[in-house]
């Protein structure tokens, strides 16, 4: 156990971010799925900017690799071109 206040009050704090990051990039994965999914062109040119979005957030706050983020926005991008 933390012998610190500081140590209590990190503790407490990575365990909120750690719920936050893992909502956060659920829901994104969620997204991707269902994007992928998608066989109307039209609907999936208007979601394509809201997954994207949500990849760039995740990797800013560094929950997913930033390369990642960009092969997953490259391949949904030819994706979407494709249908």
């Amino acid at each position: 156990m933390a012998n610190h206040k500081s140590a209590l009050k990190r503790i407490r704090s990575n365990e909120k971010k750690r719920v936050l990051n893992k909502y956060q990039h659920k829901t994104t994965r969620n997204a991707i799925k269902k994007l992928r999914e998608m066989t109307d062109a039209k609907e999936a040119q208007t979601m394509l900017p809201s997954v994207i979005s949500m990849l760039d957030k995740l990797a800013k706050k560094n929950v997913i690799h930033s390369n990642k983020a960009s092969n997953l926005k490259s391949k949904l991008t030819k994706h979407v071109a494709s249908i």
